[in-house]
């Protein structure tokens, strides 16, 4: 009765592009503004779309009411629409990512139908869902989401200008250098970088046959260069070359050094992927020798095997690591996933057996790392006061109610992992195994993120909150947060003194500083002149300096 019920379920909730995007969107939208946003990339980047708005320059990037040589604007301009319509909130910051999961869930839906079929086109589907990362991230307000689809399409359309049957080539040259465009104006020019890699290396291992003529290449030049003059050549013409010089700065660094304390080893990206986007990781590696039916989609295949190795190799080699700098992986990681499941759950081949060894490690130890969460914490007080972190050991005396039902996301985990080692039915496994990791991501994000939220920063949030409507100076100590801008709400001030840290510390002021510390430095912060202590809270410190008379 299960399987037929499952069956069922899959033809229905995967049945045509409408049921698919009505399944996104009822995954992905639903609570998304329940959580403050976290620092510092959802923070940096909500805030950029509100001093927007604030200042009425939608053509300017801009932190602190300063320029911000980091990122273009393409998606801050896509916030400011959703803070038009929602108001300047945590639901209008993720709403972007929430709909553009819903359009990466149609569109590899259309892909794998249209390369292969709508049954590995469904399992595609099902495994982006079933992915942890993949999940999350469309829960979340940053940048990549937005920037990966738009290079996986222009990827996607360079390998449909390789196949020689295709009569609209001039239409998909330009798609193809629209799409890169587009990703050029989200993130920068490291996906022109990208995409030419890929090419490259797909042209060396197809013995030096470039297929695409230079006609159809100019055209992908040209729609390129026309995309990211949009703004990239405007902002040249109107304010000179600073933006790509400072631009240019930071990208060398971010290749060069470990920014922001981000310098991790080589084979960081290798770890994240193998834990992040478990189960598909395993399947991946199988899928990586699988065979295909035809041609067309042996050359795809090629494709997605040369961007997930270009860009894993490309992130490894750069310095700075964080974890979503390798996400580009994950369409070709999940594909090559849904490839295996394919074919696996038609009788074609078996799971290797050492896959199927480290499927249940990982997925117990996740299991069991999700239930023991509640309990954990729970019973901090057993073990908190071996942290020797004074500011990790005043997060944790946050009052946050935790209940071993909070790790409900855990039993489900184990639940589905449990069922594809004892279930017969092969589709039945696999739908097992995913959609529980798919329940067990929802419920994480609706039930712990936001208690690791109150544990982490909830404090500095509402201090900051508090100020607002307040004609103050609100900033930090020592350490870097986006939080002072955003929850402040802060406006332009035209004293220049503004943003110099020593003048607001010790110098003669105009009008009230109010400072957050970590409680490390709550010496320190005393024994500036003039400086009042209100509080202190989960690890936090905060103080009050007021104008001399």
């Amino acid at each position: 009765m299960s399987i037929i019920f499952y069956s069922l379920s899959m033809k229905v909730l995967f049945k045509n592009e409408f049921t698919i995007a009505l399944l996104a969107a009822l995954l992905f939208i639903p609570f998304i503004g329940v959580v403050h946003l976290f620092d510092w990339d959802e923070i940096n980047f909500a805030e950029s779309a509100r001093e927007m708005i604030v200042t009425g320059d939608y053509f300017s990037v801009q932190i602190n009411y300063q320029r911000f040589f980091e990122k273009p604007p393409l998606f801050f301009w896509l916030q400011v629409l959703s803070m038009k319509a929602f108001g300047v909130n945590e639901f209008a910051a993720r709403f972007p990512n929430a709909l553009c999961g819903i359009v990466t869930l149609v569109m590899l839906f259309k892909i794998g139908k249209k390369v292969f079929n709508e049954h590995l086109a469904r399992f595609w589907v099902l495994i982006y869902l079933g992915t942890f990362f993949t999940f999350i991230y469309f829960k979340s307000g940053i940048i990549d989401p937005w920037f990966n689809l738009f290079i996986f399409l222009g990827i996607y359309h360079f390998y449909l200008l390789t196949q020689k049957e295709n009569l609209n080539r001039i239409l998909y040259a330009f798609f193809t250098g629209m799409f890169i465009g587009l990703a050029v104006l989200t993130k920068g020019p490291v996906a022109i970088i990208i995409s030419l890699l890929v090419y490259g290396v797909f042209v060396i291992f197809n013995r030096f046959k470039f297929l695409i003529s230079l006609k159809e290449f100019i055209i992908i030049t040209l729609t390129i260069a026309a995309i990211s003059f949009l703004w990239f050549g405007i902002d040249l013409i109107k304010n000179g070359p600073a933006f790509l010089d400072q631009f240019i700065q930071y990208h060398l660094r971010l290749l060069k050094t470990g920014e922001a304390g981000h310098d991790e080893p080589f084979f960081y990206h290798w770890w994240v992927l193998l834990a992040g986007c478990f189960p598909a990781s395993l399947f991946f590696i199988q899928g990586m020798r699988m065979r295909t039916d035809t041609l067309q989609q042996a050359v795809f295949k090629k494709w997605m095997l040369i961007l997930f190795w270009v860009t894993l190799i490309l992130f490894s080699v750069v310095k700075t690591k964080i974890i979503h700098y390798s996400s580009l992986c994950w369409f070709p990681l999940t594909f090559l996933a849904a490839l295996c499941i394919y074919n696996y759950c038609n009788s074609s081949c078996k799971i290797y057996k050492v896959l199927n060894v480290l499927l249940a490690i990982i997925g117990s130890v996740l299991s069991i790392a999700f239930i023991s969460i509640p309990f954990l914490m729970m019973n901090k007080d057993k073990w908190a006061h071996k942290i020797s972190d004074v500011f990790a050991r005043g997060n944790l005396d946050a009052v946050v109610e935790w209940n071993w039902y909070d790790g409900i996301g855990g039993w489900i985990l184990l639940a589905g992992i449990i069922g594809y080692f004892t279930a017969k039915r092969r589709t039945f496994k696999a739908g097992l195994l995913f959609g529980s990791v798919t329940l067990c991501s929802l419920i994480i994000c609706i039930v712990i993120t936001p208690k690791v939220e109150a544990i982490s920063q909830r404090a500095n949030i509402e201090f900051f909150k508090s100020l607002q409507k307040k004609d103050c100076y609100p900033i930090t100590f020592s350490y870097k947060s986006y939080a002072p801008y955003f929850y402040s709400a802060k406006l332009p001030d035209k004293n220049r003194n503004a943003s110099d840290i020593n003048w607001l510390l010790y110098g003669k002021i105009d009008k009230s500083v109010y400072v957050s510390g970590k409680i490390q430095h709550k010496t320190l912060l005393s024994a500036i002149p003039g400086m009042l202590f209100l509080y202190e809270k989960n690890g936090f410190v905060f103080f009050k300096r007021v104008p001399e008379n």
